[in-house]
């Protein structure tokens, strides 16, 4: 998948548009006219990104099998924020 990445020139937390917009950039930059080989590298790239399930599987298939499998996902985390206890208050004075 880090090869997929490189290609496009994305980074690994992109979107599905960004993914998209990388992949209408480099098919601008080479098109297959001019040059096929790297076209259908750029095609292969954006095929295995744009499928969430592919993209998944080669994520897991990426990776050091020598990690540990949570080191695939760090930097990937939503931010938790402590809100304090109001929230938490107003829930239980409405019962």
């Amino acid at each position: 998948m880090i090869d997929a990445l490189e290609i496009l020139g994305i980074g690994s937390g992109a979107g599905q548009d960004e993914i998209r917009a990388a992949y209408l950039r480099k098919v601008k930059e080479y098109p297959p006219e001019r040059f096929p080989e790297e076209f259908e590298r750029i095609r292969d790239a954006y095929e295995t990104l744009r499928d969430p399930r592919r993209r998944m599987r080669n994520m897991l298939l990426a990776g050091d099998p020598c990690v540990p499998l949570a080191s695939l996902i760090d930097g990937q985390l939503p931010e938790r924020r402590f809100v304090g206890p109001g929230p938490w208050r107003e829930v239980l004075k409405g019962k």
